[in-house]
């Protein structure tokens, strides 16, 4: 009985204080994710401009890695680190030290890029073998479409024919049947958007697959069989509503197809809304769960794209992903001695790693912090603290009751 009381008095003295903490302001919620998204991308891209990516970073595999490790790991760090910085590298560039940050990344991740792509770099990167790059070539593609005038455009005429090489070298393989169809839509469409030959039946294919695979209320399945996890976020919703972007930017495709798939995605943005709890957590369940603050890239992005419903402020949307990444990327438990990531969900905990996860899968993280591309002027980052859902539910103030939908 004892214990019980005690017990009971630590959980409501915990909860008092954290309800009596003073939330952060959005400027500090912003330096904050640029610290941290710098902790993240700083070792593969300073890295892989400096030539030392091989060199330097480790090859943790997860306990049964089905995979040749020293062949895709590379591009994995890459292609998903970089899917994640674009849009905060697209910003133009200020005096202030976020600006001279990102003057930096931005300069290095320029020579990072050519250096993967040249033949004779330590460092270069190929796309020729194995299936995993049909993946990652996705996310270099993804990050070219997310930031064209900072990440394309500036790369030098070699550098780019060798990207197209690249890409189209992907089409000697394939991979399995299910969000894996989007990577090489999206990569195809890439090609399609700065005028390249592009494979029309690839990116007809992966967007008719996903419309058959739509289950409702804003799921889609991957594959024919449903799986409860993140992959609707990790892929699904944002490269869907990206390659349809391309599609009808260049009249490939009906704007309502777009329409309907951006309506999808911000409807699944407040499911995961609703998952992060009053701390600031969120269940640790399905497949890839090392990819961590993956998890919130359709939220993410939904909010970069200024599409949330109009009950979910963006300040809400910032003070719950901030409590998720202070919970994650505070103490040193998911980072080496070096700075690297490390496999595991919140710790080193190889155990929960997939068979096809080493180190370089890990940089998926970077996709939590697609929001970093709305300007420090932005009301996302300058509008008062507001709660978010669960917050609000479990403190017991009015909320929105959730609700279906038949589209």
């Amino acid at each position: 009985m004892k214990y019980k009381l005690f017990f009971s008095a630590l959980l409501i003295f915990s909860q008092l204080a954290y309800a009596q903490k003073k939330p952060t302001t959005g400027a500090e919620d912003r330096a904050f994710w640029v610290k941290t998204l710098n902790r993240i991308a700083y070792p593969v891209i300073h890295n892989l401009a400096n030539e030392t990516l091989k060199k330097n970073m480790p090859l943790e595999k997860a306990p049964g890695y089905g995979l040749n490790a020293a062949k895709v790991t590379y591009l994995e760090a890459l292609g998903r680190t970089i899917a994640g910085v674009a849009p905060w590298l697209a910003l133009p560039d200020d005096d202030t030290a976020e600006g001279k940050l990102r003057k930096t990344m931005r300069s290095e991740l320029l020579k990072a890029l050519a250096n993967s792509v040249n033949p004779e770099s330590p460092d270069y990167i190929s796309y020729r073998s194995e299936s995993q790059p049909i993946v990652d070539a996705a996310y270099v593609a993804h990050a070219f479409l997310r930031a064209p005038k900072a990440l394309w455009e500036p790369l030098d005429e070699v550098t780019k024919k060798r990207f197209i090489e690249e890409f189209k070298s992907l089409r000697t393989r394939s991979g399995a049947y299910n969000n894996w169809l989007l990577f090489s839509g999206l990569t195809e469409g890439f090609l399609l958007s700065i005028g390249e030959q592009y494979d029309p039946a690839r990116v007809q294919f992966s967007i008719n697959k996903m419309k058959e695979w739509y289950v409702g209320d804003s799921w889609y399945s991957d594959g024919e069989k449903f799986s409860m996890d993140y992959y609707n976020s990790y892929v699904i919703h944002p490269m869907l509503v990206d390659l349809l972007k391309v599609l009808v930017d260049k009249k490939k495709a009906q704007q309502a197809d777009y329409d309907l798939a951006l309506k999808r995605m911000v409807r699944y943005s407040e499911y995961l809304e609703r998952i992060i709890s009053p701390e600031g957590t969120y269940p640790a369940y399905g497949r890839s769960i090392t990819y961590r603050t993956a998890a919130f890239q359709a939220l993410a992005q939904t909010a970069l794209m200024e599409k949330l419903p109009e009950y979910v402020k963006p300040a809400q949307v910032r003070g719950g992903l901030s409590k998720v990444m202070h919970n994650l990327y505070d103490g040193n438990q998911n980072f080496d001695d070096k700075g690297w990531l490390v496999l595991g969900f919140n710790g080193h905990q190889p155990e929960v790693a997939d068979t096809y996860t080493s180190t370089g899968s890990l940089y998926m993280a970077s996709l939590g912090f697609l929001t970093l591309g709305l300007p420090a002027d932005n009301k996302f980052w300058t509008d008062s603290p507001a709660p978010w859902t669960s917050l609000k539910a479990w403190s017991g103030e009015t909320i929105k009751k959730d609700y279906k939908v038949e589209y």
